[in-house]
């Protein structure tokens, strides 16, 4: 599948109307299809078995560059799986150098569940991570949360699970001033997940620092705490 064949199959199913309304509710300044979510998913599942992991980070990186929105889905999910062999560095590189791009929250975190896998398959790239929660992209800065929160799901987390919460709870602490609603919601989104498997390390925090979250940031991540 040459990104260019990837492309007209994509374009040959668009859907005008369809990708009015998505425009209209993105707010971003793209192109758009109109393609539906399932057909999305089809499609780059099929690509995904079909093609050797250099031939779809190609692939991914070509789809990126249209710049069209379920183009740049489409790429993200090229990576979706919890096991790349025989070696998954490519897919991180490709991915990581995605984020840079970010700039609307749909794409953001179709990339990021790609991300969280890879993330999870290699934990020392933590270090990468905490690099972008210094950055003045804030979509960067949100894409920390969001890429890790695979490491709120386990209800009997091993060490190195445990310690990556109490690292990235780290980072939520330093976002807990942030005024960006995108960050308060991503904080609240990291606490409030893990508080459905950790109450007691979520609970924790919101003692700690949830009186600098904005009110509804709070009021969400405490959702599921008794």
């Amino acid at each position: 599948m040459t990104p260019e064949a990837a492309l007209a199959v994509l374009q040959a199913q668009a859907d005008a109307e369809r990708a009015a309304g998505m425009r209209a509710y993105h707010k971003v300044d793209r192109t758009y299809l109109g393609l539906s979510n399932g057909t999305v998913n089809d499609l780059a599942t099929g690509w995904r078995k079909a093609l050797d992991l250099p031939g779809r980070v190609a692939l991914a990186n070509e789809l990126w560059a249209s710049d069209i929105h379920e183009a740049r889905i489409t790429a993200a999910k090229l990576f979706l799986q919890a096991r790349i062999r025989p070696d998954d560095t490519p897919a991180w590189d490709c991915l990581t150098g995605f984020v840079p791009d970010f700039d609307s929250w749909s794409i953001a975190d179709a990339v990021a569940q790609a991300g969280q896998k890879r993330l999870l398959a290699d934990p020392s790239r933590l270090d990468e991570v905490e690099d972008w929660t210094r950055s003045d992209h804030m979509w960067t800065r949100r894409a920390a949360l969001v890429f890790t929160l695979g490491f709120t799901r386990s209800r009997h987390p091993k060490p190195a699970e445990t310690e990556a919460r109490d690292r990235i709870l780290g980072w939520c602490t330093g976002y807990a001033d942030d005024p960006e609603w995108f960050i308060q919601k991503a904080v609240a989104w990291w606490v409030r997940d893990l508080s459905r498997k950790d109450p007691d390390r979520a609970q924790a925090f919101l003692e700690a620092h949830g009186a600098r979250l904005k009110p509804w940031a709070r009021k969400e991540a405490s959702r599921h705490i008794a």
